[in-house]
């Protein structure tokens, strides 16, 4: 089979689009009260990595002969680097037991997982901390009431729960029309199928890598690699393009140039307490239990971790406020109201992708019989 597309950097187009396992704590030790390697006075930002598109061979609205194509294999990796650095290696590549795996994502994560851990050890025993956030389709803001008493394997499980809460806020912010770039709407990756599963992979693999006595960047280096073959990751980048290959006009479609929204024809918005992979079945393979990810709700004696923060966001005017809370008084939400927005967002998406793919299956069957790509 001859692979042959232009294939160019998501990276590299920045200016024009920016894509917005529980560990057991016996077996390990935490790390201690502080973290040298965090400047807690320099909050990450929602996005450390350019991300990806899902699918291959995507086209940009208005910038005729590009395509983007992020496909990387297991030895494309790399080292990783707290907050990111250019060696690190970047892009999607599919696992057997986890679906698609967008790795700027899951990179990102275990960096928040850090940060926050960090600033949590920082705010024991002081009551209650405010963190100012960047705004994302509103004024956000992080408060921590952690008691001097809570140990560090909790705490680290508080920094994952706090750390999806970011990571879900920032797919239900795009979803009502958040961007980074003022009129580059991101709407189309919104709860893509490998999105929130990779976030809340990064997340477990911050959450283990903090309970190493390595250093951070090597433990996580470590840690990503032994994560991606339990969930049997593929060897080659050709087994990643079939997997696309298997699914486009059904997941995906490269026949919409982003930043359309019926670019994606799967989304996945049931991500509250868990995230299931999009497993690509096949005739030839045989594959094992998909790897189901469970959020961190509570410390390992079972009390609630949203006893010690709340995660407070102001929303803007892009939020149909009053119809989704008819008996609130103002556009203040926190953590606990995700699940109203997502009960929306998945009624949204009851309507939206029957139409979406109906359209879709009638446009590309008149462009060409096949579902099989060129690709590099």
């Amino acid at each position: 089979m001859k692979f042959d597309i232009c294939k160019t950097s998501l990276i590299s187009i920045k200016f024009f689009i920016l894509l917005g396992f529980l560990v057991n704590p016996a077996t390990t030790r935490a790390q201690t009260r502080t973290d040298d390697g965090v400047n807690l006075d320099k909050i990450p930002p929602r996005i450390i990595r350019a991300c990806c598109a899902f699918g291959y061979d995507l086209k940009l609205w208005g910038v005729p002969f590009v395509s983007i194509d992020q496909v990387i294999s297991i030895d494309d990796l790399g080292e990783h680097h707290y907050m990111g650095d250019k060696s690190e290696g970047t892009g999607t590549i599919y696992t057997k037991k986890g679906g698609f795996i967008d790795v700027g994502h899951l990179r990102d994560q275990i960096d928040w997982t850090r940060y926050l851990y960090a600033a949590i050890l920082d705010s024991k025993g002081k009551g209650e901390v405010m963190l100012r956030l960047r705004k994302e389709a509103g004024r956000k803001t992080l408060y921590l009431n952690v008691p001097e008493q809570l140990d560090s394997s909790d705490c680290i499980l508080l920094a994952g729960k706090i750390a999806y809460d970011f990571s879900l806020w920032h797919e239900i912010s795009t979803w009502f029309g958040a961007s980074t770039l003022p009129l580059i709407p991101e709407k189309f990756s919104s709860f893509s199928v490998e999105d929130v599963y990779s976030n809340l992979l990064g997340i477990h693999i911050g959450m283990k890598t903090l309970h190493s006595k390595l250093p951070f960047n090597t433990a996580a280096t470590k840690n990503i690699v032994s994560t991606l073959d339990s969930l049997d990751v593929v060897k080659t980048a050709k087994e990643t393009y079939d997997a696309y290959d298997a699914v486009h006009n059904k997941w995906y479609t490269n026949k919409k140039r982003i930043p359309r929204t019926n670019v994606t024809l799967k989304r996945d918005p049931d991500v509250l307490t868990s995230s299931r992979p999009w497993i690509v079945h096949n005739e030839v393979d045989t594959v094992g239990s998909p790897i189901v990810l469970e959020v961190p709700l509570s410390t390992i004696k079972g009390e609630l971790l949203t006893n010690f923060y709340q995660f407070t966001i102001n929303l803007n005017k892009k939020f149909p406020t009053q119809e989704m809370f008819p008996n609130s008084e103002s556009s203040l939400i926190n953590q606990d109201d995700f699940s109203v927005l997502l009960n929306r967002i998945s009624n949204d998406l009851q309507i939206m992708e029957p139409k979406t793919l109906a359209k879709n299956k009638s446009k590309s069957s008149a462009v060409s019989g096949s579902g099989t790509q060129n690709k590099r």
